[in-house]
C-alpha cells in the first residue's frame, strides 16, 4: 500500500489528489465508488491510503471538472471523454463512465512538455520520415502503448525544425502544441468538430500541411485520411493494431468487398510508413518501448496492391541496413540481450510469440 496521510474525512480535493499521483510517478488514476483512489505505476495498480470513496465523492469531483454542456452530455451519454490543464499541476485526460454503484473516473497523466524525438530513445529514421512532404504515417498499438507520445514527438519535431501549418484532430487533444516555428490548430471532436471525417474533409479547405488524426475508427474517417495523403498532405494517424502487417490487414478489412481494390490501391500509393509501438516492462522499474517500424517500397506497395499482405513480414526482414525496418523480434532480442527486460515480459507482450520462443531458446 502506498501511504498517504489524511487527518480526517472532508471533501476530496482532486487538485491534490492529482498531484499526489504525479509526485509518486503514476500514469494513471481511478476513483471507483467502493474503493479508495488507486494509481497505475507500471502496468500495476496501487490503492492509496485514503477514504473509500462514496458515490457522493465522485460525483463531487466528476462536478467540479466539467461545465454544463458536458454534464448534459454525461447524463445523456453515461460517457465522457475530455481532456484539461490544472495551473501549476499537469494536463490530464479523463474518462467518466457510470457503473452499477455511481460515476467513476479514469484519469491519464500527460506530459505538460512535448518531449523530444531524442528524449526517448526514438529510432532515427523517424527524423527522416516527418521531413516527407505527403503520405500516410501511421503509429499503432494497444491502449497506453504510448502512440500519442511518440506522435506528438514527431509533431514537435517538426516544429522545431520546419515552417507548417499542423491541423490535429482528436478525441479529446492530449498534449497541447506552442507555436514554435508551425502554426498549429487543434480540434476536439465533439466540441471542435462533429466528427473525425468531417473535420478531415474541412481540413483539406484549411490550407494544412500535415494532419494529425487522432483515431481512424471507421471505414469514413480511414477513407478520408487516404485521400488526405493522396492529395498532397502528411498525414499521421494510429490504430489499435500490434503489428505492421496486422495495420493493413485491419484497414482493408474496414471496408466492403466491392472498395477493397480501391483500397489497398490507395494505401499501395500513399502509406509511408507503420510503427507498432508497445510498453514493456523493465527489470527493476519503468517501461521500455519496442516499434516494429515497416517503410514502404516498391515491394511492399506491390504486396498491398496485389493483396499478398502475408509476405510483407519476410520482405520487412530484407536488406534493413538499406531499408530503416525492424521487426519486434528483433527488438526485443536487444532488450533481452542487454538484460533491460524478462524473457516472461518478452513472450507475454510478443506478436510471434512462437518466433520469439524458439529465437529465446537458442540464446
Amino acid at each position: 500500500m502506498i501511504k498517504e496521510q489524511v487527518e480526517e474525512r472532508q471533501t476530496i480535493d482532486i487538485k491534490k489528489l492529482l498531484k499526489s499521483a504525479l509526485k509518486l510517478g503514476s500514469s494513471d488514476l481511478h476513483l471507483v465508488v467502493g474503493s479508495e483512489p488507486q494509481i497505475r505505476i507500471d502496468k500495476e495498480l496501487k490503492p492509496l491510503k485514503l477514504d473509500k470513496l462514496t458515490s457522493k465523492d465522485i460525483d463531487n469531483i466528476a462536478n467540479s471538472l466539467i461545465k454544463e454542456k458536458q454534464k448534459k452530455e454525461f447524463e445523456e451519454h453515461n460517457e465522457l471523454d475530455f481532456s484539461f490543464t490544472l495551473d501549476n499541476v499537469g494536463r490530464f485526460r479523463a474518462n467518466f463512465y457510470k457503473t452499477r454503484d455511481g460515476t467513476a473516473c479514469a484519469f491519464r497523466m500527460i506530459p505538460m512538455d512535448v518531449p523530444t524525438l531524442d528524449e526517448f530513445g526514438n529510432n532515427p529514421i523517424f527524423k527522416e520520415l516527418i521531413k516527407k512532404e505527403k503520405g500516410l504515417i501511421l503509429v499503432t498499438g494497444p491502449t497506453g502503448s504510448g502512440k500519442s507520445t511518440t506522435l506528438a514527438s514527431m509533431l514537435h519535431e517538426i516544429n522545431l525544425t520546419e515552417r507548417k501549418h499542423i491541423i490535429t484532430i482528436e478525441d479529446p487533444v492530449e498534449f497541447v502544441h506552442k507555436n514554435i516555428n508551425c502554426l498549429f490548430s487543434q480540434r476536439n471532436v465533439g466540441s471542435d468538430t462533429k466528427s473525425f471525417a468531417a473535420a478531415i474533409k474541412y481540413a483539406l479547405r484549411q490550407d494544412p500541411d500535415i494532419i494529425l488524426i487522432g483515431e481512424m475508427r471507421d471505414a469514413e474517417t480511414i477513407g478520408a485520411a487516404l485521400t488526405a495523403a493522396e492529395t498532397g498532405h502528411l498525414v499521421f494517424g494510429t490504430l489499435h493494431t500490434n503489428s505492421a502487417p496486422g495495420t493493413i490487414n485491419r484497414i482493408i478489412d474496414v471496408f466492403d468487398s466491392a472498395k477493397k481494390d480501391q483500397i489497398r490501391a490507395q494505401l499501395s500509393s500513399s502509406l509511408v510508413a507503420v510503427i507498432a509501438q508497445s510498453l514493456i516492462p523493465r527489470i527493476g522499474s519503468g517501461k521500455v518501448a519496442t516499434q516494429e517500424i515497416m517503410i514502404s517500397n516498391a515491394a511492399i506497395s506491390n504486396l498491398i496492391r496485389e493483396d499478398k499482405v502475408h509476405q510483407i513480414y519476410s520482405q520487412m526482414q530484407l536488406n534493413q541496413n538499406e531499408t530503416g525496418m525492424r521487426t519486434q523480434t528483433q527488438e526485443l532480442i536487444e532488450l533481452l540481450q542487454k538484460k533491460i527486460i524478462t524473457k516472461a515480459n518478452a513472450i507475454q507482450n510478443s506478436n510471434r510469440v512462437d518466433e520469439i520462443i524458439n529465437v529465446i531458446h537458442n540464446l
